[in-house]
């Protein structure tokens, strides 16, 4: 058990005189303590952690859980939560926290200079600390798909049978159907799911990993995935380098809003007793050597303009990003669900 694991089990000791609703530093701070809570699980980031310690003296007590575990956590602690930061991956888990009402505006120029605006909630309740893309595969032994530029090409009657795709059920497919919901409309979204669904070489299983395997192995001839899974590949041992090796990349709608991205992010907690260090932690967050700890860690492009990904990744080739904000993705996830529903998409 690591020191941030034991730390975040005695951070649930904080005084019972935890701020109510958006206090300052008061009864129940401390000025050497951040109470983290995390759905990430990296080495890198207890590295992380530990430079922070070291640049400003602040201690990281550290729980780790799933998202949606951890909002339920703080709703069911609240007033006397001993969370200050909630880091999550995902546009639509940092919406369900916004919904559940646990977070806190921010204002922060450190922030707001470092970060682009896409990558921010427009009323500072989190702020994007990672980005991962999600793109579309193809076996090169096969030959490049023609005609597959885009996302909605994927429901193209000429790639009938050719498709392997994850659940409906995982939150990549949902915020990339929000995404679609977004940039073009209801109709035109579940015209798109229904589809890709007529162009399913087998029900969806697996995760992003198995799509790739099973890629590779020629089962079927296109997936979608995210880029930090095929990064592992890329940057992996021999066995999943030549793997790699059999796949293209199509990053899809270069000459349209561009290719959907999701987002890591951060908020500060509504009852946070440390509130001052935890909008510190944020910042730090966004500085060079923490963006290095934190995009690296899982193969993920930084969020802060002007730094480049490490080498697995910028392998994958340049790209444009679609800069719809993250808000619009998580505010359409409840349709998105209801869509991939009627589509058949199970």
């Amino acid at each position: 058990m690591n020191k941030f694991f034991l730390g975040g089990l005695l951070a649930f000791a904080v005084s019972a005189c935890a701020p109510s609703e958006e206090a300052d530093e008061g009864a129940g701070a401390d000025p050497g303590v951040v109470n983290l809570y995390s759905s990430r699980h990296y080495d890198t980031d207890l590295a992380l952690y530990e430079d922070f310690t070291e640049q400003t003296g602040i201690t990281v007590n550290l729980i780790e859980a799933e998202a949606d575990a951890l909002i339920e956590r703080i709703q069911s602690e609240g007033e006397l939560s001993p969370a200050d930061v909630l880091i999550t991956v995902d546009a639509g888990r940092l919406w369900r926290a916004e919904e559940a009402g646990v977070l806190s505006p921010v204002e922060s120029e450190v922030l707001n200079e470092r970060l682009p605006i896409y990558l921010r909630h427009p009323e500072g309740l989190w702020f994007g600390l990672s980005t991962r893309a999600r793109v579309i595969i193809y076996n090169k032994e096969a030959g490049e798909p023609e005609g597959l530029e885009t996302y909605a090409d994927l429901a193209d009657p000429a790639y009938r049978g050719d498709i392997c795709i994850r659940s409906s059920s995982n939150i990549y497919n949902i915020s990339l159907l929000s995404s679609i919901i977004a940039n073009q409309g209801e109709e035109a979204a579940e015209e798109w799911a229904r589809g890709v669904v007529a162009n399913f070489a087998r029900e969806p299983q697996g995760n992003d990993t198995a799509q790739i395997e099973s890629v590779a192995a020629g089962e079927c001839r296109i997936a979608v995935v995210n880029t930090y899974y095929l990064a592992r590949f890329a940057g992996g041992d021999d066995e999943q380098k030549a793997l790699f090796d059999r796949l293209g990349v199509i990053f899809p709608d270069q000459d349209g809003n561009g290719s959907h991205i999701n987002v890591s992010g951060a908020g500060v907690i509504k009852t946070a007793p440390n509130r001052e260090n935890a909008v510190r932690f944020l910042e730090y967050l966004t500085s060079e050597s923490a963006q290095r700890y934190f995009a690296d860690g899982n193969n993920e492009y930084p969020a802060v303009s002007g730094l480049e990904a490490n080498s697995a990744v910028e392998m994958l080739g340049d790209f444009k990003p679609d800069t719809l904000n993250a808000v619009e993705i998580g505010s359409n996830q409840a349709e998105a669900v209801q869509i991939f529903d009627r589509a058949g998409w199970n």
